[in-house]
């Protein structure tokens, strides 16, 4: 009897955390229930034998049963389309890779209290990436990191010691660059343009909102996101996003993203790529990200190997094209859309603390 209220009790549970996930309220207390959708999933495939092998009368077996089975459909459904069943948005690059009008970049949030430089200049300098974003830089990463200068004199350094400071190096001319504050002070973006050797120009938006937690809003994170959106939906240049965006690949913000910025997903029918956390293989999110234009395709993509953070570093190439009509785009925004999204802002806008975490690193 003990074990069949165990089995219930979790059942009960992992409904209500599937249920909830799609609530559409600003709070990380409903937008955590999010993430673990692939532990959630592996934890009710357990439980479904267990609940067959011990849990009598025949009725009370086949309840759980039903409430397990809505649970990994749930599930399953959320996270396919991260998988080969889905058709890709990102188109793959036929032709040359090195073209003077390919861009490969490398996204690190470096963990500020990480002291791992060494590392970090290694990686860079054996994968050579065109741009470098790297995130929770304090003064101390900002010292270390300047015999990355050469080779990409062109950047934009705002280190912090909250642990949102943000570094840009790129090999490549910037234009029209800017750190802006969009929503937390103290949580900054940088936006540029940037240009490519054939002469061709992108926008490049690196962003590090805030992390969602139970005990607080989830406001400012998801306003930034939005804010950004719309500034990639304003501007008529191909864009890319950039950063540790705080929030899973599946989750409802980030659609909600996409479908008012119109950018791609590369991950979309080829994986996971779960960057976050290092330490805990069976506790791990897709958290750092890159969506772009449509007019971009995608020539490579890889987690690269753990260098000391709690977050993996990432790597894209990818080749900006004269026309986007062969991508797999995503829904458009709709009413209920801008509603969300006016909704958040408002919320965003009646803010009074500090940003989530800035004593996490100290």
């Amino acid at each position: 009897m003990t074990a069949a209220l165990i089995l219930t009790a979790l059942t009960i549970f992992l409904l209500f955390a599937t249920g909830i996930s799609f609530a559409r309220i600003a709070h990380g207390f409903v937008r955590v229930f999010a993430f673990p959708r692939l532990q959630f999933l592996a934890l009710t495939l357990v439980l479904v034998p267990l609940t067959v092998w011990l849990v009598e009368p025949v009725l009370w077996m086949w309840s759980l049963l039903v409430g397990q089975a809505i649970v990994v459909a749930v599930q399953v459904v959320s996270i396919a389309q991260f998988t080969p069943l889905r058709r890709r948005q990102s188109q793959l690059y036929e032709g040359d890779p090195n073209g003077k009008n390919t861009v490969s970049v490398l996204s690190y949030n470096v963990k500020m209290s990480n002291r791992d430089h060494d590392r970090a200049i290694s990686l860079v300098r054996d994968v050579d990436p065109d741009i470098v974003i790297f995130m929770e830089t304090d003064g101390n990463w900002a010292e270390a990191l300047e015999p990355l200068l050469e080779g990409r004199p062109h950047g934009v350094w705002h280190p912090l010691d909250n642990s949102y400071g943000m570094i840009l190096m790129s090999r490549h001319p910037l234009e029209d660059t800017k750190v802006q504050y969009l929503v937390m002070q103290g949580v900054p973006s940088i936006m540029t343009t940037v240009v490519l050797p054939d002469g061709q120009r992108f926008r490049l938006y690196g962003v590090h909102p805030e992390p969602p937690v139970p005990h607080a809003d989830s406001a400012g994170r998801d306003a930034e996101l939005l804010q950004v959106a719309e500034l990639v939906k304003e501007n008529p240049a191909p864009a890319i996003v950039c950063g540790d965006l705080n929030d899973v690949a599946w989750s409802h913000t980030t659609r909600l993203f996409q479908r008012v910025s119109g950018l791609l997903d590369p991950r979309v029918g080829r994986g996971f790529y779960n960057t976050f956390d290092t330490r805990f293989w069976f506790m791990r999110w897709p958290l750092d990200h890159l969506f772009h234009d449509a007019r971009f395709q995608l020539v490579a993509m890889k987690r690269l190997p753990d260098i000391g953070s709690d977050h993996y570093p990432m790597y894209f190439k990818l080749a900006l094209t004269a026309s986007g009509e062969a991508a797999e785009m995503p829904e458009s925004e709709d009413a209920a859309d801008r509603e969300e999204c006016a909704e958040i802002e408002k919320d965003a806008r009646a803010l009074d603390r500090d940003a989530i975490g800035t004593d996490w690193e100290k």
